[in-house]
């Protein structure tokens, strides 16, 4: 491969990994947005308030692709509710666990994965 093969693919990557941090803020901002406007209230359900993020992300992608979304709206969607359960059942794993119908090591996989501290103060 020749240098200018090699900083072409390097600028091809790059502009990849600008796009997917530039998607993953505009997904967190759609989801704060969604949160601060009078739509959320209308909204009836998590499903409701997901399918409406979700339209209003790929609104926003205006007919580009990404290449794992659906890890990047479950990561969006599963760290604020592990983090909730563990607040509601005062830190509790096994509480937690039962409640979210996970096994006790994944619940404590996921924990790390999202560094969810769980031994803070109960509530």
């Amino acid at each position: 491969m020749s240098k200018a093969e090699a900083l072409a693919e390097s600028t091809v990557e790059e502009t990849t990994v600008e796009r997917t941090v530039e998607k993953n803020a505009a997904i967190k901002g759609a989801l704060f947005e969604l949160t601060q406007t009078s739509e959320a209230a209308t909204v009836a359900s998590l499903r409701e308030a997901v399918d409406l993020f979700v339209r209003r992300y790929l609104d926003e992608m205006d007919g580009e692709m990404s290449s794992d979304f659906y890890n990047l709206v479950l990561s969006e969607v599963e760290a604020p509710l592990l983090k909730a359960v563990m607040e509601y059942t005062r830190q509790n794993q096994s509480r937690a666990s039962t409640m979210l119908g996970l096994n006790r090591g994944t619940l404590r996989k996921k924990l790390k994965q999202y560094a969810i501290d769980n031994r803070g103060p109960a509530l």
